[in-house]
């Protein structure tokens, strides 16, 4: 796992660096960072348990995502079309960050969320979304990751929907 997140962060620094590429390296750190994720939960653990959540965050994350690009038509920064909101880049780079924290701590999880923050970076700088469209999609990637992913350290976060009422309940040890 260790050499993966060396890589990971070879790649970052080489491709932040490229002037007139700024978009470029986000849109490759955007398939890097759930790439690393899923290849360190395959070599890490035996049972294939967090490749399965992170597969399941990933897949509901972008199903969000859609969801709600198809309803909402918000034009993006360049006008090129109408599916400025929310960030799917975003969104799936934050469920992989929070996928390595839940799973593995904040050990791996700084680099993870340094990475999905630039990708997010990146999107506004490029003029493919606001502010807003990737603060959506990182908070859809992240309630997504905790949702899915068994906790580290014995968190847990469930969602709760009722009555009118929104919210998350947080439980643990500490």
């Amino acid at each position: 796992m260790k050499a993966l997140f060396v890589t990971f962060l070879l790649f970052f620094s080489v491709s932040s660096n490229a002037e007139g590429q700024l978009e470029k390296s986000g849109d490759i750190l955007h398939l890097l960072l759930p790439a690393t994720a899923l290849g360190a939960s395959l070599i890490v653990e035996d049972d294939y348990q967090g490749s399965w959540q992170l597969i399941k965050t990933g897949v509901v994350s972008r199903l969000v995502v859609e969801g709600l690009k198809y309803g909402i038509d918000k034009q993006r920064p360049d006008g090129s079309d109408m599916d400025s909101f929310p960030s799917g880049h975003a969104a799936d780079t934050f469920a992989a960050a929070t996928f390595v924290q839940q799973r593995y701590g904040w050990k791996w999880a700084i680099p993870a969320y340094i990475g999905a923050t630039y990708v997010s970076y990146t999107r506004v700088a490029s003029d493919q979304h606001y502010v807003e469209d990737v603060l959506a999609g990182a908070a859809i990637g992240v309630l997504s990751g905790l949702y899915f992913t068994d906790p580290y350290k014995g968190i847990t976060v469930t969602p709760i929907a009722g009555g009118g009422n929104y919210g998350v309940a947080i439980s643990g040890k500490f």
